[in-house]
Order: structure tokens, then C-alpha cells, then sequence
């Protein structure tokens, strides 16, 4: 059945940024928000603007992403015509390519739009924080005649150069495209969420896949192109929360602004909610030593120390005399007795043993990747094991996996990285 619009959801990312967080699964499928993964927020708003019908392009570690989605039942997307599709890399007349960039994953999947005939195809990416009514955008692009429309927020000047800049006339339609300019003519941002009339979308896709010199990407090689062509392109000003969260630093920021007084993120808006599939855990447990304040802390969860200024994903037990502040816990990890552990986040399923400290000392740079680990937050991979009486300092980063006997001491300075012993 034909559709006015679907939506194409590109989850491919490595993020590389978000460093050993990432090792073992795609951006968009990590953890978030104290019960959400990354990817929940672009679904979310697709159930919530009426968009039915979604495929989700997947290329790097997809197995938990893709488990995550399932058939799309937390969204409303298990339907017969249309819901949610997983798009992933296959081989196709005896040749196959991974994804070689944004344009060429919604080139590869040209079949999937086509069978529903969409007037208008919505691209958006899995791994931003936001909430957006994608339908007021629809009806903005409807208004101006445009042949594609491009979400943009105001940022601060001095982080434009960071982003691509749409410069635009005062009606708003687009005439330039600068992809992290060094001087900025404006400082409105792209978000990386276009509408694109169906038939001239496939028109440019079709002609980059035949440019050898071509990255295949909507912002670097689609968009300029089109504005080239003399194409009728418009910004839509967006002006609520909006977070990329492709760094340590910028997922931690963001993660800490739920737990303001008044957060700047409202997660508890009965008019748009945030759906994801629920864990099947018992209601939380704050043990008679236990204290909690300014915290998220999820089902399940045992809280028999002090936790203060931090979010406790589902499953997560805290032993008696710990203190956790300023942290994110992902889920089912163990912290035992007589811990502190300060500004640090955990992956899944982390272990630590008695009279562990993490969190000390002074913020050096980390040198495996010094870009990566910053101010002072210290990453433990999934399934790390950290043994008894272990002191780590800040920025460190310590592998997935690792098991206590990998530890050569009982002290890890500031800005070291602790690697499985195979690597």
C-alpha cells in the first residue's frame, strides 16, 4: 500500500568516539537515560509523528541493535503494512559492499522505499537526544515547495566550526552548504534529519553512485550537489533539546542533565513518550544503610550504599559503605562493599570487589586516545572484572572484558588504559 512518507533510520555508526562503549556494539544501541538505548529517540518520534513505516539501516555490530528492535512491538511498529524493517549489507548478483556512506546505505535500500511509493522520504539518524514532531516538519516542507527540507538548530558560535552550516536567505531557503567551516557565516547547525521528495532524491542518488569521486554522503556530496542543481532547499529551525552524543564527554553531559531539578530533557511528558522494551525486573530495593539523591536508578535495582547524583540502570547492586556520585551504571552490575567510585561510567555487566576507589587524583591525558577520555571521566568496559583494593584514577580507560588477573597492580594512575591481554 502506498505511504505519504516513511522514514529511513541510518544505525550503522561505529562511533568511535564513545571509544571502548563502543567495542562491542553499534552507537545508536548503547545505553541511555537510566532504561533507553540510543536508538529509542528516533523510533520514539516516529511513533509519536505517525511515521508506521521505518527501515533501519544497520552495518556495524548490529546482533544487539538488532535484538533490541526486534519487530518493533514497544514502537507499534509490529503491523502487516509497513512498521519496522532491519536494512543490513547483503550480497546482490553474486557481489556484495558494506555501506560506503549515508547516501549509498539509502542507495543500496532503494527497493525497500520503492515498494511503498512514499511521496516523501524522512533520513534521520539513530544516535541523537532529541524529541521532534517529525510531521510539523513535513508540513513546512509542503508549504515551500521544497525539494528537500534540512533540520537545523542555533549553536553557540564558537562550536559552529564543528558542524555543518546552512547559510540561508531570510525566508529561510538555503544557498549554502559548509561542511565545519573555520569561519562561520552562520550558526545555524545541521542535524542531520532531511525530508527528500521521493523522485528527486532517487535522481541524486542515482548520479552519485556513478561519481567514483564521490564519499555517497547526504551532507558532504548529496545535499551541495542539489544546490548545485538549483534544487529548492529549506532549513527547519528546531529549537528544543538536541544532543549529539558522540563523545565520552558529551554522553555523559547529557545523561547527567535528567537528573536536574528541572531537567533540561523532559523524559516524564505523558504527550511524548519515549518507548522502549521494558526489562522484566522487581521494583527497586534502598537497603536500611542506603541513600539515594538526585539520582535515576531503574527496576531492580539493590541500593545498599550512597548514591548521589548519578543514574543506576536496570539490575544494578550497590554494596554496603560505597559511595557512587556524578556516574552512570549501566546494567546488572555488581559494586561491592566499601567502594567509591566518582565520576566514571560502566558498561554492562561490570564487577568490582571490596575497597575499590576509582575516580582519583588529577585529570591526565589518556594515552591510548587522549581525544577520546576527558575531563576526568573515567570508562570501564562491559564485563570487566575489577579485583579487591584496586585504585584508579581519572580518564582512564579500562578494556571490555577484563578480568581481575589482567590487573598487574593494585593502582592504576590517571590517563592509563588497562587492554585484555590479547590485544
Amino acid at each position: 500500500m502506498k505511504k505519504e512518507a516513511i522514514a529511513v533510520l541510518l544505525a550503522g555508526g561505529q562511533g568511535s568516539r564513545l571509544g571502548v562503549l563502543t567495542k562491542k556494539l553499534a552507537k545508536p544501541a548503547v545505553l541511555y537515560g537510566g532504561k533507553y538505548r540510543i536508538i529509542d529517540f528516533s523510533l520514539s518520534n516516529c511513533t509519536n509523528s505517525g511515521i508506521d513505516t521505518v527501515g533501519v539501516m544497520t552495518q556495524y555490530r548490529p546482533q544487539k541493535l538488532n535484538s533490541h528492535i526486534g519487530i518493533g512491538k514497544p514502537w507499534d511498529m509490529d503491523i502487516m503494512n509497513g512498521g519496522v524493517t532491519i536494512l543490513s549489507p547483503y550480497l546482490k548478483d553474486k557481489i556484495g559492499q558494506w555501506y560506503l556512506g549515508t547516501a549509498n546505505a539509502v542507495f543500496q535500500n532503494i527497493e525497500f522505499v520503492d515498494k511503498y511509493s512514499p511521496d516523501y522520504i524522512i533520513v534521520l539518524s539513530g544516535d541523537h537526544i532529541y524529541k521532534m514532531d517529525y510531521t510539523k516538519m513535513l508540513d513546512y516542507h509542503k508549504q515551500n515547495k521544497a525539494d528537500s527540507t534540512i533540520a537545523v538548530i542555533d549553536v553557540p558560535y564558537e562550536e559552529a566550526s564543528r558542524y555543518g552550516i546552512m547559510n540561508t536567505r531570510e525566508n529561510g531557503q538555503v544557498y549554502e552548504f559548509e561542511e565545519k567551516p573555520a569561519a562561520p557565516k552562520s550558526t545555524l547547525a545541521s542535524m542531520g534529519i532531511y525530508i527528500f521528495n521521493r523522485d528527486v532524491l532517487r535522481d541524486y542518488l542515482l548520479r552519485d553512485q556513478k561519481d567514483p569521486h564521490s564519499e555517497h554522503d547526504f551532507g558532504r556530496n548529496i545535499i551541495p550537489a542539489m544546490l548545485l542543481g538549483g534544487q529548492r532547499i529549506w532549513a527547519y529551525k528546531f529549537s528544543g533539546y538536541w544532543k549529539d552524543v558522540g563523545t565520552i564527554h558529551a554522553y555523559w553531559e547529557s545523561n547527567m542533565d535528567l537528573i536536574q531539578r528541572i531537567p533540561e530533557f523532559n523524559l516524564y511528558d505523558p504527550t511524548w513518550k519515549i518507548y522502549t522494551p521494558n526489562p522484566v525486573k522487581p521494583a527497586h530495593y534502598i537497603g536500611t544503610e542506603g541513600r539515594v539523591r538526585t539520582s535515576i536508578v531503574a527496576e531492580g535495582c539493590v541500593v545498599n550504599g550512597n548514591v548521589s547524583h548519578s543514574i543506576l540502570f536496570p539490575g544494578v547492586f550497590i554494596g554496603k559503605n560505597t559511595v557512587v556520585k556524578d556516574s552512570i551504571i549501566m546494567s546488572n552490575c555488581v559494586i561491592g562493599e566499601n567502594n567509591f567510585i566518582e565520576k566514571c561510567i560502566f558498561g554492562e555487566d561490570v564487577e568490582t570487589g571490596e575497597n575499590v576507589r576509582i575516580g582519583l587524583g588529577e585529570a591526565l591525558p589518556n594515552e591510548c586516545n587522549p581525544d577520546v577520555y576527558t575531563d576526568g571521566i573515567t570508562v570501564i568496559g562491559e564485563k570487566a572484572v575489577i579485583p579487591d583494593n584496586t585504585e584508579i584514577g581519572k580518564n582512564v580507560m579500562i578494556d571490555s572484558e577484563t578480568g581481575a588477573e589482567e590487573f598487574s597492580g593494585a593502582k592504576i594512575e590517571s590517563g592509563k588504559c588497562v587492554l585484555k591481554g590479547e590485544q
